[in-house]
């Protein structure tokens, strides 16, 4: 089965899954900050953070479906979730699969987080970023609409967007880290446990 509304709903899903999945990253990266202001509460951060995770998840899933059902291009149900063996650009196409096998580890993670021990939560949610950057780079080399600037665009202010967060999150905790060490050296520790808080993690 194929039809036009087949083949754009596959490229608009995966357009807008690009933004939303985007989007989550970076509340993700700034949620560990624990970031607070008078203005923008953590929980506010945190609650968008995980309505986004959810709409990302259906997009992700109606991406893969009508990828399959549209027969325009030769995608097995079975090539979504197996990351090689694919034949129409098996390369990009395995790309997508693999971030598609980490979102469905994140989600079944997060479902069943009071059984998982909290350093395996952290460990695997943060593979997030790695299922982000995949989904990314699927979309460029299998989207047929890669080369149009309105979507160059998109993608490199996605990029730029999670990079730059990603770099100041970074900054942040080597601060934090040398703040440790000097607190260390002076034979005081601060209160808490600026590890766990320099290194940030969701709760």
């Amino acid at each position: 089965m194929t039809s036009p509304l087949l083949w754009f709903l596959n490229r608009g899903t995966g357009v807008v899954l690009l933004v939303v999945f985007t989007l989550t990253t970076v509340l993700g990266v700034l949620a560990t900050g624990r970031a607070t202001s008078a203005w923008w509460p953590r929980f506010v951060t945190q609650g968008l953070h995980r309505t986004l995770s959810a709409l990302s998840v259906l997009l992700l899933l109606a991406h893969a479906v009508v990828a399959v059902v549209d027969e325009f291009v030769d995608i097995r149900w079975w090539q979504v979730v197996v990351p090689f063996g694919g034949t129409y650009r098996p390369l990009w196409l395995g790309l997508g699969a693999l971030s598609l096998d980490l979102s469905a580890l994140l989600v079944a993670t997060s479902l069943t987080r009071r059984w998982v021990s909290h350093r395996a939560w952290v460990l695997v949610h943060r593979s997030a970023y790695l299922a982000w950057l995949l989904g990314v780079v699927h979309g460029i080399g299998i989207g047929t609409d890669t080369s149009r600037s309105w979507l160059a665009v998109t993608d490199l202010a996605c990029l730029a967007l999670v990079g730059l967060v990603a770099a100041a999150r970074g900054v942040a905790v080597s601060r934090g880290l040398r703040a440790r060490r000097r607190h260390v050296g002076g034979g005081s520790a601060p209160a808490g446990d600026p590890w766990r808080a320099a290194a940030g993690e969701l709760t």
